[in-house]
């Protein structure tokens, strides 16, 4: 197996779980990367872009990496609130007046990065994929719905519905998407190849994604339809049939839709791990960093079925998922496999991205053995 890139000889057992992933747990095309102290240690890339490998994997090689893309509207809103223009305790009616009807005019944007404002999924459900195209649309719609809980009560995973809530906030503050903003004040600055909505120019880097052929996991494979997960599933079209086309690739869908790899994802990321700051650029100040730590829920989550604690945005490990050794780390993954870990404690940030999906919803045992063989090293 051809492995490209480099790998610090501290962590060269790092480099050996990546190979194992392909000879071992079926990988297809991957990439994993990691920063200490804001400085790449880790960045590797093998494998084929698509499922008849005919087409290498290259350094520059980009693929759908499902709610992996959330951590970057995260990003988006932890920037305007560091600038004083979005306050997580506030109403969201004081940016978005139409939000609050049927119900929903006491929650507070806080709400919305946690999974608790009561809104996981489109309803009515929206006719295919070809409805998450439509921003307006999927604005309208979740205006117009009532909560399925009490706003701020219990987290439910707003499983493609969160991206379009803080999108469109981020929007009626900035005047402008969340995939320009986020080009223009993250991507850019800080050199990620990374693009919720994509220009056609870039459809020639961007693998193909390869469903599991295995039946969903665990307690999802028999879903009374009438129970929340399997609403929020049914609520709009987002599978690989979908996912591989240029309407997808075109479209800003915020919370499943970003395009990069474990570079670009970790470029990104890594001022969060670093007081805001990371290759010569500050995104963020340091107490800005610390907004992803404040703890909104901490309990089962209705549409996962996990218990789950989370902070503004990003999860913290637990025994269910064990991301890092450290308590204040924070991270979360997308469908199929990929994750990103933001350690502030231990100024770490690490992440794995591939195109060959399993049966999971938020990461699984390839990006995770690879954190944990990267934590191994570290000590």
């Amino acid at each position: 197996m051809d492995i490209h890139g480099f790998c610090d000889e501290r962590f060269a057992q790092v480099r050996e779980a990546f190979e194992r992933n392909f000879t071992d747990y079926g990988d297809v095309g991957a990439t994993f990367a990691a920063t200490v102290e804001g400085e790449f240690v880790v960045d590797l890339w093998a494998g084929h872009a698509d499922k008849a490998r005919t087409r290498p994997w290259q350094e520059d090689t980009i693929v759908n990496v499902y709610s992996t893309t959330k951590t970057m509207s995260f990003l988006c809103a932890f920037v305007l609130a560091d600038r004083g223009q979005l306050d997580f305790n506030a109403k969201v009616t004081d940016y978005w007046p139409e939000y609050g009807r049927n119900g929903k005019q006491k929650t507070e944007v806080r709400h919305f990065m946690s999974h608790s404002a009561g809104v996981p999924g489109f309803d009515p459900a929206l006719a295919g994929a070809e409805g998450l195209y439509d921003w307006d649309g999927c604005v309208a719609n979740l205006e117009r719905q009532a909560p399925w809980w009490e706003p701020g009560t219990q987290s439910g995973y707003h499983a493609v519905t969160q991206g379009y809530l803080i999108g469109e906030l981020v929007r009626r503050i900035s005047g402008r998407s969340i995939g320009q903003f986020f080009r223009e004040e993250v991507a850019e600055p800080l050199g990620a190849d990374f693009h919720i909505g994509m220009d056609d120019a870039v459809f020639s880097r961007v693998a193909e994604m390869i469903p599991d052929d295995a039946p969903p996991a665990g307690g999802f494979a028999d879903m009374d339809p009438d129970s929340i997960p399997a609403r929020v599933f049914a609520s709009a079209g987002a599978g690989t049939d979908a996912v591989n086309t240029d309407a997808w690739r075109r479209a800003e869908i915020p919370a499943a839709g970003g395009h990069g790899n474990a570079r670009a994802v970790v470029r990104a990321q890594t001022p969060l791990a670093n007081n805001g700051k990371a290759f010569g650029v500050e995104i963020l100040s340091p107490a800005g960093c610390r907004f992803m730590r404040e703890e909104q829920t901490n309990g089962p989550d209705a549409v996962l079925m996990l218990p789950i604690r989370f902070g503004l945005g990003y999860a913290f490990p637990s025994e269910v998922m064990p991301m890092s050794p450290n308590d204040d780390a924070m991270f979360w993954g997308g469908a199929g496999g990929s994750t990103i870990v933001v350690d502030e404690p231990a100024r770490v940030c690490l992440s794995y991205v591939m195109n060959q999906m399993k049966a999971a919803i938020v990461g699984d045992r390839r990006g995770g053995g690879l954190g944990k063989t990267f934590y191994a090293c570290m000590t």
